[in-house]
């Protein structure tokens, strides 16, 4: 193996080096016995956080990773300049309209963080600054703060900054008339909150801080007493979130488990009273509610619309047996969500794996189709405050497409580009090309798959380098996004391909249901099946293919490398979720008891077995694996870091190549990485260095 030299004042002191060798953790039996099979752990004590042989531990496959990628510091340095240099650096969003003021989002030239800002009256008013992220940041290895919370009165803010990375928010009070911030605060929050309509009121949700369930709704009146709490969710397999009515009339209580939901109105107006069930929960009933002022519009999947109908039912009466039928399901289509606004009822729809807006008049119920005309896209709502408008913010992009934003007529369907993200550098749409693959995979099963490369590039040389991610989990869907970053590959020969495996909703709810629990394989064998077709349609050869995912796109990774390892040169699995089995076999380890819907639960021996067969930490084997980095943060609060660290310590114990693995922890970070807008960038700098230079690519 290959060795990378550390320096010998660290080697010294650290007892996992040796020479130059990569880290080696000591094996420490664990005996793990569920249904009369007995599992033994090696790597179980690394889940001791802050214990000094583990901190060690996670430091020297640290000084490892960067001993082996310093010869590529030169090729790092420049591709995190030209991925910075895209970006214009002193932008700003579009402005919404929320009562008489315009919202919106700026970044100062050099600066990381946002800067939260409105205009009285119209777009082209006087600047007011009303929250400085960087101001908040300065010190602080690590800051998110989100959209501040606009008081009704529109004279104060509430904001949640979380500096440690595991996503606990203090909640902060800014007076925006005297630009002072209030004494009172509220410690270790979800980050989810909205004003009651009495200007004094503040609704948010508080997260167990072991299991980090969001189960409880409180009430912060301010200058009040102690804090009440409105709802708390009994059910460990339920979560809570909150959320206001376009109509300011309700603060909406949601509790969801993967397959059931139930919400609760809280009058806006009245906050003192008590929360009421719109719909008690029902087994595999899933609905959302939207008001409409005299009726209530419902998304849900009752009677059998696997796909989902709209429902409307009256505002005295909103029980399951009121809803009368709006818009039926329909099997080759899946209504993903809804807004209402005074005369309009907008659907989000998706058919084929290309998402549609579809407005229909909530008077008359004509309907019209907002359309987009490239053959692979991703569009949204953008927001939307106003509830009596006639006007749509809509989001767009595509992989050569940057980041749009429209105002859709919804009384004409005409859009009007109000912005495109400006790419600095020489960047036009035009050199590039997009197409939409069909890949037939094993099960006969016809899979889309969306590639984008430089145009000019010989297709069906057999050696073009290929970068291939997705996710394919929890219905998410892998919409076709544009990337600055991607550029730098684009740019260097690469054909980057995104397919849109089971376990997403590309295709509809069925496409989430044929990869979970136990069909969960189909996702991988997609992944797979789309780098086969890659490779037999004369586009690359396993010598030139890299692939990527995050989080379960990282256990998406674990088990593609078990399975399929001679398929990739390399493969980079981001905060990668590769414990399954004794992740979920402990209810006390975060977000475990709510996701039995999505792998099943291992209690069961039927779950147990199945997803044994494919845990990628359990199915490390004697085998030849691609060259491999990996990454975590040692405050994940989604994957705990342990997970990746101790695949990375088996996958050295085992392994029979002499490729290169690298496992990198951020100690000051979480899930998302670092915070900063710049700072990120690094380690997509580092990621995709890793992949030039198994490549060959200097620079």
């Amino acid at each position: 193996m290959k060795k990378y030299l550390l320096p010998a004042v660290f080697m010294a002191a650290n007892p996992f080096l040796l020479a130059g060798e990569p880290p080696s953790a000591r094996k420490e039996p664990h005996r793990l016995e569920k249904h009369g099979q007995v599992r033994m752990d090696d790597y179980y004590w690394l889940k001791e956080r802050g214990k000094p042989e583990v901190t060690e531990y996670l430091r020297a496959e640290n000084a490892y990773a960067d001993a082996a990628m310093k010869h590529t510091e030169k090729l790092q340095q420049e591709l995190f300049a030209e991925m910075k240099a895209r970006i214009k650096q002193d932008d700003s969003t579009v402005p919404f309209k929320y009562g008489d003021y315009y919202y919106y989002k700026t970044y100062r030239s050099g600066a990381e963080y946002p800067v939260y800002a409105r205009k009285r009256g119209s777009p082209g008013g006087e600047e007011e600054v009303i929250l400085d992220v960087n101001e908040l940041a300065k010190g602080k290895a690590f800051c998110q703060v989100r959209f501040p919370s606009i008081r009704p009165d529109h004279k104060m803010i509430a904001y949640a900054m979380d500096t440690g990375g595991r996503r606990f928010f203090d909640v902060y009070f800014k007076d925006l008339a005297t630009g002072a911030t209030l004494q009172e605060k509220i410690e270790r929050t979800a980050g989810n909150m909205e004003w009651a309509n009495d200007n004094r009121t503040l609704f948010y949700v508080k997260q167990d801080t072991e299991t980090l369930r969001w189960e409880r709704v409180f009430a912060h009146v301010l200058g009040g007493g102690p804090d009440r709490e409105v709802y708390f969710e009994p059910d460990e397999t339920f979560e809570v979130s909150i959320s206001k009515s376009l109509t300011d009339r309700y603060i909406f209580v949601r509790s969801e488990a993967t397959l059931s939901t139930e919400y609760r109105l809280l009058d806006a107006d009245a906050p003192a009273s008590p929360p009421r069930v719109f719909q008690p929960r029902q087994p595999r009933l899933e609905y959302d509610v939207e008001d409409g002022g005299d009726a209530f519009y419902v998304r849900n999947n009752g009677g059998g619309a696997r796909n989902f109908r709209v429902s409307v039912c009256p505002a005295t009466s909103t029980a399951v047996s009121s809803w009368r039928d709006l818009i039926p399901p329909r099997e080759d289509t899946m209504i993903e969500y809804i807004s209402v606004f005074r005369d309009w009822l907008v659907l989000k729809e998706r058919k084929d794996a290309l998402g549609r807006f579809r407005a229909v008049n909530r008077g008359t119920g004509a309907g019209r189709y907002l359309d987009f005309d490239e053959p692979a896209y991703m569009a949204d709502l953008g927001d939307n405050f106003e509830y009596d408008t006639g006007t749509l913010r809509l989001t767009y992009e595509s992989l050569t497409t940057p980041d749009s934003v429209y105002d859709a007529d919804l009384n004409t369907g005409e859009k009007k580009l109000m912005k495109r993200q400006e790419v600095l550098g020489g960047f036009s749409a035009d050199n590039y090309k997009a197409e939409r693959l069909w890949v037939t995979a094993r099960d006969g099963e016809k899979v889309p798959m969306d590639i984008v490369y430089r145009k000019g590039l010989d297709l069906k040389s057999g050696k073009n380098p290929v970068y291939i991610y997705s996710y394919g989990s929890y219905g998410y869907s892998t919409d076709p996004y544009f990337s600055t970053i991607r550029l730098s590959l684009l740019d260097r020969g690469f054909i980057c391909a995104i397919p849109h495996i089971r376990g997403g909703s590309e295709m509809g709810r069925r496409w989430y249901e044929e990869g979970r629990q136990l069909k969960k394989k189909n996702t991988f064998y997609d992944f797979i099946d789309a780098t086969k077709y890659l490779i037999d349609g004369g586009y690359t050869s396993p010598a030139h293919v890299y692939a990527q995912g995050g989080s379960a796109g990282g256990l998406l990774m674990g088990a593609v490398a078990n399975m399929a390892p001679r398929l990739y040169r390399g493969i980079i699995a981001d905060v990668p979720f590769v414990d399954v089995v004794t992740t979920m076999l402990d209810p006390d380890i975060p977000l475990t008891t709510g996701e039995y819907d999505e792998w099943g639960d291992p209690n069961v021996k039927e779950y147990y077995d199945y997803i044994l067969s494919y845990s990628p930490y359990d199915n490390v084997s004697g085998q030849a694996y691609p060259n491999m980095m990996i990454t975590t943060g040692l405050n994940d609060s989604q994957v705990q870091y342990w997970e990746p660290a101790k695949w990375a310590a088996k996958l050295r114990a085992m392994k029979t190549d002499h490729n290169l693995l690298l496992l990198k922890t951020d100690m000051d970070t979480g899930h998302g990485g670092k915070s900063g807008r710049f700072e990120s960038m690094k380690l997509d700098a580092l990621e995709y260095a890793f992949m030039l230079d198994l490549e060959g690519i200097k620079k």
